[in-house]
């Protein structure tokens, strides 16, 4: 038993060499991004720019709310059929997930179209978007990906994780360059953010089905895939219970981000959602590596778990946590000092306004930085009900909130909405995960 704590250092070793790949694709994304965003907010203007965010943000939620995600029971039952040497399994699963993903994918779509001229009309739309806006709702493939995801998070292929977060920032900035040299507008710029949503769901299908030819396809010639869907459910007991509850918990945690600048729209217009989205954009600096620990972290600790070394990855996730917490309590420092200028490089003078939303997001995401690895360290403990139940406490008991909010403090109610959700959600967090070391 003491045998195990030397290796330590090693899972925590796998796990920044993950999340390095990550964050080296991260930051070819930030900085690709940061160029096409200072094109388009210049074409654009505020309001434009509100209503460009807004629409995409309704496909996304839409997607998010309606569509399946599959990676976390895909990695946690996959690991076990690795560990079995047991490929006919992982096939069994891979079939399983994509399918029931790619259903659900076609279902949020009709949801979307469907509603589409509803929530527009409310939020102040142009007709030119509301024309446009139900063939947006074909952004939602940019969301099914989490099968392919999964498997590669599986192979610990995080090199090519990292390479496809570049392929939607950089379709953006070849057609934002385009749409500036040809004098377009708002359409022609919806036109390249649904390319770009397209070019990032199929890439990233694309990619794991190489890594899946290469690495188990000749392994696994299993029966065909009706039976495989079938026998997926007998030799993985627990299987559908435990992706639904992981799926609710990936629903939940993305349900109130996603809808708070719609519910900006709503309330506020497309112009105040213009300042938040820049804003919130600028902060993601500091949450978006925190989520890139908690996907880097994951696998680690499920096959550390699957292993029954629970020293060990207990271990790991309290030193994923400090390090998320710590780090992004340091970035928050570099805001205060440097957010105007930030904002006035990203949008121009007219963006400038929106520095006091800016420190309260940002705060608010550093107090959200441990809360990837917490929840993913729940979930590898085989209990994502309860990371489900932190998340649904957390975000919509405290969204009701925000319209009052919006109307007390304008746009920058939106960012004390974000500090609260934080503070309860990682308490709430911190409480599962010590319930599900003692009942794992």
């Amino acid at each position: 038993m003491t045998e195990t704590a030397p290796a330590a250092p090693s899972a925590l070793r796998r796990l920044l060499g993950n999340m390095a790949h990550l964050l080296s694709g991260k930051a070819a994304a930030a900085i690709i991004s940061l160029i096409y965003i200072a094109l388009v907010t210049r074409m654009l203007g505020v309001r434009d720019f509100g209503v460009l965010n807004l629409v995409h943000s309704y496909a996304v939620f839409i997607g998010g709310l309606v569509a399946f995600s599959g990676f976390h029971a895909l990695v946690r039952y996959g690991a076990e059929a690795l560990a079995n040497e047991d490929p006919r399994r992982l096939k069994q699963l891979v079939w399983m997930m994509a399918l029931v993903e790619l259903a659900l994918a076609l279902t949020a779509m009709l949801v979307a179209v469907a509603l589409v001229n509803i929530v527009g009309q409310q939020m102040q739309w142009p007709p030119d978007a509301l024309r446009f806006a139900p063939l947006y709702s074909l952004a939602i493939l940019a969301t099914v990906r989490t099968t392919p995801h999964g498997l590669l998070q599986l192979a610990e292929r995080f090199d090519l994780i990292a390479a496809h977060q570049a392929i939607m920032p950089m379709t953006r900035l070849v057609g934002a360059v385009i749409v500036w040299f040809i004098g377009g507008g708002l359409t022609a710029l919806l036109i390249v953010w649904l390319i770009a949503a397209l070019c990032e769901g199929a890439s990233m299908w694309g990619i794991a089905w190489l890594v899946w030819r290469k690495r188990w396809r000749d392994d696994a010639n299993g029966p065909a895939w009706q039976r495989s869907i079938r026998d997926a459910r007998t030799t993985n007991p627990g299987l559908l219970k435990f992706a639904m509850l992981s799926n609710v918990d990936l629903t939940l945690r993305d349900f109130a981000p996603r809808a708070i600048p719609l519910i900006i729209g709503a309330v506020l217009g497309p112009a105040a959602t213009g300042l938040f989205v820049l804003a919130q954009r600028a902060a993601a600096v500091l949450y978006q590596p925190a989520q890139l620990l908690g996907q880097a972290g994951y696998p680690v600790m499920t096959k550390l778990i699957v292993a029954g070394d629970h020293r060990q990855a207990r271990h790991l996730v309290w030193r994923s946590w400090w390090i998320a917490t710590s780090a992004s309590a340091a970035v928050v420092v570099v805001m205060l000092i440097a957010g105007k200028p930030l904002l006035h490089l990203m949008g121009g003078a007219a963006f400038v306004s929106a520095q006091p939303i800016l420190i309260l997001v940002s705060v608010g995401f550093a107090i959200l930085a441990g809360t990837p690895t917490l929840s993913a360290a729940v979930t590898a403990l085989g209990q994502p009900g309860r990371s489900a139940r932190a998340q649904l406490i957390s975000g919509l008991v405290l969204l009701p909130m925000l319209p009052l909010l919006l109307r007390m403090l304008s746009v920058n109610g939106a960012g004390w909405h974000i500090i609260l959700q934080s503070t309860l959600l990682t308490i709430l967090l911190v409480l599962a995960l010590r319930a599900s070391w003692k009942s794992p």
